[in-house]
């Protein structure tokens, strides 16, 4: 594979960064973000704190669309719904601020709750118990997996019982000859994938928050990520679900089977729905099998249209042994140079791309590979490359796409939009940002999922400002609508863009979405102030 690539490229000087079998070309013509109002919860019945400010950057500005609604008429914890909790979690029910304050804080430290209780159950029965309780008492809770979300979905808005899933670990069963796992939902995303990859299997979603994430906030948050490409959506894998409704109810729909075509199919309403239906306990899914062969290169080209050009030529010419192909600009490269010190593994670029191919047979797929590489590089339509087929170099190279939004964390007050576009029209929104905004941004990036049509857009300024937010939205919204996106492909919408729901949904369809609430949740308990917009 290595003479066969050289030769290929007529290599002069062979790239040794992240694996021997690396290339180079050279021609002559070659977040929440807004500015909370403070709230001042105050009452001399309340058993703890008895005046407590609430969400982080409170700034006294102009309420805007994303900003927290007043609070609801819920009840508020007392001494007796604690004896409550901690006779039915004992040891599990946690009111030390500083135990409780990490649960209160998303994962972008931009929204800040003050939720007083943690409840952390351990089974289906224990979670049912609690919501039996709280809706009898009208008591809010806020459903948490590994907290991290990037729409402040994921954490308090006020004194909501924070119920946390990180308990319930457990994996239920798997069967190595269908390859359906099933699971409890508080199973850390990576702990699944090392669970099946002893069994010679894979699960069908990856996320740079492999590490923290649960099962069941990705499902309740439909999450995408790196392989959707090749697997589809968690809409298509997810075989089945438990869920215990707002009453107390366990909806038992953990079915393992791929067909069955009786009656509604109920598991889909839940995911994507972001803990305001129900509360995910356990999640049965189909997982591929284990590629036996892998390789993740790393391209760059001098256009965005040549970007797109090799995506075509891509998928013509890799077909079945594609999973993956994401791309970031030179300012992402910038950011993970000076902020984590990573290196550029090849030449400067104006955009790169991030391709896998897995599949069962090596050479089949080295084959393919070369074929694709050499008619990428002879049409000009990249300029620069390395390829890496170990795993540890095929990590490296991931990590240049997976690190983005820790570099941005560096950079300063990050502005982060999820966007689904036509694919022809992703990195046209980035420009367009750029010349609005002028200098009063200090940087504009843009990666994500080309396959998908998935922009991951990022602001960055020295400090929150609420000026330039002003600037973005719903600049970036009427945007997006312009071209028939969607204002979060994989997210979701949380507190930060629920009052943006109708840039990418019709009236009557969001209004049958809160006839659905209320049927399932009539107090509206779960997951108050998200995902609905205010003016239902």
């Amino acid at each position: 594979m290595v003479g066969m690539i050289k030769i290929m490229l007529r290599l002069r000087t062979p790239l040794c960064f992240y694996s021997a079998v690396s290339f180079t070309a050279r021609f002559s013509h070659v977040v929440f973000q807004s500015p909370f109002r403070p709230f001042l919860v105050c009452g001399s019945a309340h058993f703890l704190n008895p005046c407590r400010k609430l969400h982080i950057g409170a700034d006294g500005m102009k309420s805007s669309p994303d900003a927290a609604p007043q609070r609801l008429p819920f009840s508020r914890v007392t001494e007796e719904d604690l004896t409550f909790f901690k006779k039915i979690l004992p040891g599990r029910t946690i009111t030390d601020p500083d135990l409780v304050e990490a649960s209160n804080v998303d994962w972008l430290k931009s929204v800040r709750g003050s939720g007083e209780v943690l409840l952390r159950p351990q089974t289906t029965e224990e979670v049912s118990q609690i919501l039996r309780y709280c809706n009898s008492r009208n008591l809010a809770v806020n459903p948490q997996g590994g907290n991290t979300g990037l729409v402040g979905g994921s954490v308090p808005v006020y004194d909501e019982i924070i119920l946390s899933t990180s308990l319930m670990n457990n994996i239920l069963s798997f069967d190595d000859i269908s390859g359906i796992l099933t699971c409890q939902a508080g199973c850390v995303l990576e702990n699944l994938s090392l669970y099946l990859a002893d069994r010679d299997y894979i699960m069908p979603l990856d996320l740079g928050a492999k590490g923290s994430c649960q099962i069941g906030g990705n499902v309740a948050t439909n999450a995408g990520g790196l392989r959707l490409l090749r697997y589809g959506s968690l809409h298509g894998t997810v075989l089945g679900l438990e869920v215990v409704l707002a009453d107390g109810r366990v909806l038992d729909c953990l079915a393992t089977l791929r067909k069955d075509n009786t009656g509604y199919d109920l598991k889909q309403l839940f995911i994507g729905s972001e803990g305001t239906l129900g509360v995910i306990t356990a999640v049965s899914v189909l997982c591929p099998r284990k590629p036996r062969s892998v390789n993740v290169v790393f391209l760059g080209c001098e256009t965005f249209e040549q970007l797109l050009k090799t995506f075509q030529l891509c998928r013509g010419m890799l077909g079945e042994i594609l999973s993956a192909f994401e791309f970031l600009d030179s300012e992402c490269m910038r950011l993970l140079n000076t902020h984590l010190k990573l290196p550029n593994p090849i030449s400067d670029c104006p955009f790169y791309i991030v391709i896998e191919t897995s599949g069962s047979d090596p050479d089949h797929d080295a084959q393919k590979l070369h074929n694709f590489l050499e008619e990428a590089m002879t049409s000009l339509l990249v300029t620069d490359g390395t390829v890496a087929t170990e795993d540890a170099k095929i990590k490296a190279l991931w990590s240049m796409r997976e690190r983005v939004t820790e570099a941005l964390t560096h950079d300063g007050f990050t502005y982060k939009y999820d966007i689904s576009l036509p694919v022809e029209r992703i990195y046209q929104l980035v420009t367009d940002m750029r010349q609005h905004l002028g200098n009063r941004a200090k940087s504009v990036v843009g990666y994500g999922h080309v396959g998908d049509g998935n922009l991951h857009l990022n602001i960055t300024t020295p400090a929150k400002d609420p000026a330039v937010l002003a600037a973005i939205e719903p600049f970036v919204f009427e945007w997006t609508a312009n071209f028939q996106g969607s204002i979060s492909a994989e997210h979701g919408l949380g507190l930060k863009k629920r009052n943006y729901i109708y840039y990418s949904k019709p009236s009557q369809a969001v209004a049958l979405m809160g006839n659905i609430k209320a049927m399932l949740d009539p107090k509206g308990i779960l997951n108050p102030y998200k995902t609905l917009p205010d003016n239902l």
